[in-house]
């Protein structure tokens, strides 16, 4: 069962998934941190998660909102539920 991110773990899967090193996700490296958290969803899914997310409406998602869109859907802090083993 893949586990939910907490802590220093959260700040290690977002900086993985930062490619450019700007401290911001696009939707293609949040697309990547949901495949490495074990979440699997449509492409629709992903783009509406995204967007919900990207609280500023800039077309990233910061850290800070990676972390509150990971914690308001419950995704941050034990076994995560629709994650695959």
């Amino acid at each position: 069962m893949t586990t939910r991110p907490t802590g220093d773990d959260l700040l290690s899967v977002f900086t993985r998934a930062d490619l450019g090193g700007d401290q911001k996700l696009d939707l293609m490296e949040f697309t990547m941190v949901l495949d490495e958290l074990g979440l699997a969803w449509s492409r629709a899914e992903t783009q509406d998660r995204f967007e919900r997310a990207d609280s500023n409406l800039d077309g990233f998602i910061s850290y800070e909102e990676f972390r509150a869109i990971l914690e308001s859907e419950g995704w941050a802090g034990g076994a995560m539920p629709g994650a695959h083993a």
